[in-house]
């Protein structure tokens, strides 16, 4: 250090200084320092309690922000009311695993419940439990019927200590659904808030607790004797002071406490947090302090030149820090290290960083694509509802986006005839797809509008978002845009559009509900039409089309193929009935009502026909996947594969015990009655079928027609007679029930030698 030239400096000016008075010096150090210092102290304090108070804050808005990410997971949607999870137990086990993640994701997370509302109450702690308890199901109904969407209580029973109840967090689920079919409650863990409270008093004495806006302890982790009665008295204390936050000094059985309050914002509810501690704790080490420094500033007046040295070191300590925090403890080197220059190395530190810096700030510039085109998704699902207007215009200026005296209008792209195309892409393709279509609308929208952001969904549809002019018309830049971007589809991706232009808006929390009118709106495209463009302000595309002519014919012809398992004929009729509905010029949501209700037809008829659907289609929600539907070759893919093989499957599986034991008995006929004048039609009638049947399940059982296996069984019995008896050959004939010359003719078309010679044959043998 000494051959640092910063330092050499400072030391001889320390020793020139250090010529004053020492005990004068150290007086007023003792004089300023004690009271300045304990002032300080208790400032700090006081800022030490409002940091963790902060940090405590953030522990409970992150268990109510990640409470309300659960909420809104698909696990937790209206179906779950549906469920019968004794049945369906990979669903439950599936929600037990989930509560685990939650409980486990928050240290402040005790026990994490889900409560379903239905005709037996059913409870997640997190296994699965039906609730049985009558009082108990109760309070947690009462707790349903809670206005609010999310909300604290302290009236959350307790089931394993019955008469208590614990302060829980609760979030009703559906987290979008206005009519809930039950919640999410997070039972806080006392003993960790009570922990986290403690950090507020970081002393052994001093009192800490956490109330309601009545005065209702909610957490307390108090260290005084009487510690009810003081809390009491500093409730009063702080309902007297006018501000939401703030210190006091209180006096209480002769000692000062310095108290802290504020307020934490919850949902729904506001808590005070209260902190008391004696200042004679806070303030101890400045006394010590003090003292120190006039014993040493008295030992300074023998020892100047100490003195001096302890002062240039003090003084040069930061200089110090900083060298040695730019270096990470390293030595110097080079021409640093030779001149000992602490300035040239920090000057040369400084620019490196800079560089890194600006590093850093171009990463940044590269992600921020990304990060605002993940706020639009946002924003268009409506996931920002709890924010105001001008929170999310605020959110929107920090991302660049210029929205000041600026219209909203939003588009629905839709891209068509992907089923089509089998030659250019496959199944598994649509995402790469919406990808190429994304960039060729990003790209056109660039080049004609002066701010516009795409949203990707990744499923054939893409979202556009305009920032135009206010009061400013748009119409015709519009429908530029839209042709411009049509032909360019068209052209690379060969491949229809469908443009669906909703209402603008001059508010950006209404963009969501102009967005999901678009994309309702599209339903109403034309499958007779390929390219198509919609402007909800020009058109009602809401009005009836007209009458739509169901084509009931086909309807029973398929449900006949069905009933008789005839897959082929029946995938010819689907491909008719889908026909017929697309030429009376119906719209997707006509196509698709006239889709729904054939496969409602067709469950009855499988009803009917004594088999229940939900276990021939293993209890899938058919309807729910039919009508997320939009392609007519994608349609009649999902009949042919879901519904019609399905079911033939099932058809022959349960028709094959049935037709083996009709051809086994067919077979012990034949086997009884060879020798006879038998025939298909004598053998059918007597095993109880028709002639066409008994020669199609006998080909399908024995791999051989009816014919073929009677020739067979007879030329087994012939040749026996033939090796093993002396029977001349007209009575062998006789014997297997042919006549002798067409004995002969079959024999050796079978045999390839006549009877007498594979007679003789057999003997040399």
């Amino acid at each position: 250090m000494l051959k640092s030239r910063h330092y050499r400096k400072s030391l001889i000016l320390i020793l020139i200084i250090s010529s004053i008075p020492g005990l004068i010096i150290g007086g007023i150090i003792y004089w300023l320092a004690g009271g300045r210092m304990e002032t300080e102290l208790l400032k700090l304090h006081a800022n030490q309690i409002r940091q963790r108070a902060s940090n405590m804050d953030d522990q409970f808005s992150y268990l109510e922000l990640s409470l309300a990410h659960w909420a809104f997971d698909p696990k937790f949607s209206n179906s779950i009311k549906n469920v019968d999870f004794i049945r369906d137990f990979q669903v439950a086990r599936d929600i037990t695993k989930t509560l685990q993640i939650m409980q486990g994701s928050n240290p402040l997370a005790r026990q994490v419940e889900l409560y379903i509302n239905k005709d037996q109450p059913v409870r997640f702690t997190p296994e699965y439990d039906v609730m049985r308890d009558e009082p108990l199901a109760q309070s947690y109904n009462a707790l349903l019927t809670e206005g609010n969407q999310v909300f604290w209580s302290m009236e959350a029973a307790s089931p394993d200590n019955p008469g208590t109840s614990d302060l829980a967090l609760i979030h009703k689920i559906p987290g979008y659904d206005l009519h809930p079919i039950g919640f999410i409650m997070v039972r806080l863990d006392q003993d960790k808030a009570a922990g986290l409270l403690k950090t507020l008093t970081p002393y052994n004495d001093g009192d800490t607790f956490m109330m309601e806006e009545n005065g209702s302890t909610l957490i307390s982790n108090s260290s005084t004797v009487d510690s009810s009665a003081f809390d009491e008295a500093l409730k009063k204390q702080v309902f007297l002071q006018d501000s939401e936050a703030g210190s006091f000094l209180y006096s209480w059985n002769h000692n000062t406490y310095t108290v802290s309050y504020g307020t934490f914002s919850r949902i729904g509810v506001n808590w005070k947090y209260v902190s008391a501690a004696p200042i004679g704790v806070i303030t101890k080490p400045v006394v010590l302090i003090s003292k120190f420094i006039i014993s040493l500033s008295m030992a300074s007046l023998l020892l100047a030149a100490l003195l001096s040295w302890l002062a240039s070191r003090k003084i040069y300590s930061p200089v110090n820090r900083l060298v040695h925090l730019l270096t990470g403890g390293k030595p110097l080197a080079g021409e640093m290290l030779e001149h000992r220059d602490e300035f040239l190395m920090i000057e040369k530190q400084w620019q490196h960083l800079t560089r890194e810096s600006t590093t850093l700030q171009h990463k940044l510039a590269q992600q921020l694509p990304h990060v605002k085109e993940g706020f639009l998704l946002q924003l268009l699902q409506g996931f920002l509802y709890s924010y105001s207007e001008e929170d999310i215009r605020e959110r929107m200026r920090s991302y660049g986006w210029a929205i000041d005296g600026r219209q909203f209008l939003v588009l629905h792209i839709q891209l068509t005839g992907f089923e089509n195309l089998e030659d250019r892409f496959t199944q598994g393709d649509e995402g790469l797809v919406t990808f190429a279509a994304a960039n060729i609308t990003a790209e056109v929208a660039t080049n004609m509008l002066e701010q516009a952001d795409v949203i990707n969904f990744h499923d054939l549809t893409i979202g556009l978002i305009m920032m135009l002019p206010d009061e400013q018309p748009f119409h015709n830049a519009v429908s530029a845009f839209s042709e411009e971007l049509t032909q360019a589809v068209n052209q690379l991706l060969k491949l229809h559009v469908c443009i669906t232009i909703g209402q603008s808006s001059n508010s950006i929390i209404g963009i969501p509900s102009l967005f999901e009118e678009a994309k309702q709106a599209s339903g109403y495209r034309r499958f007779g039409s390929q390219n198509q463009l919609i402007d909800l302000k020009s058109q009602n595309v809401w009005e009836d089309s007209g009458e739509l002519r169901y084509p009931f014919v086909l309807e029973r012809e398929i449900i006949q193929a069905i009933r008789t398992g005839k897959r082929e004929e029946a995938e010819e009729f689907i491909t008719a009935f889908m026909d017929a509905l697309i030429l009376t010029g119906s719209n997707e949501i006509e196509v698709q009502q006239g889709m729904l209700q054939l496969l409602g037809s067709i469950q009855h008829a499988i009803r009917q026909a004594g088999m229940s659907p939900g276990r021939i289609f293993k209890s899938v929600n058919m309807y729910e996947q039919l009508s997320q539907i939009r392609e007519p070759q994608k349609m009649f893919n999902w009949f042919k594969f879901n519904v019609v093989q399905t079911f033939v499957r099932e058809f022959e599986a349960r028709a094959d015990v049935h037709v083996k034991k009709m051809v086994e008995a067919g077979m012990i006929y034949l086997q009884n009655h060879y020798m006879k004048d038998i025939s298909l039609d004598s053998c059918a009638e007597h095993i109880g079928t028709n002639p066409v049947t008994l020669s199609k399940i006998f080909k399908q059982v024995s791999g051989k027609n009816f014919i073929d296996y009677l020739t067979e069984l007879r030329m087994d019995k012939a040749r026996e007679l033939l090796r093993d008896t002396q029977l001349k050959i007209n009575d062998v004939a006789e014997g297997v029930g042919y006549q002798q010359s067409y004995f002969n003719r079959i024999f050796k078309k079978q045999q390839g030698i006549t009877p007498g010679q594979y007679r003789e044959s057999s003997r040399e043998i």
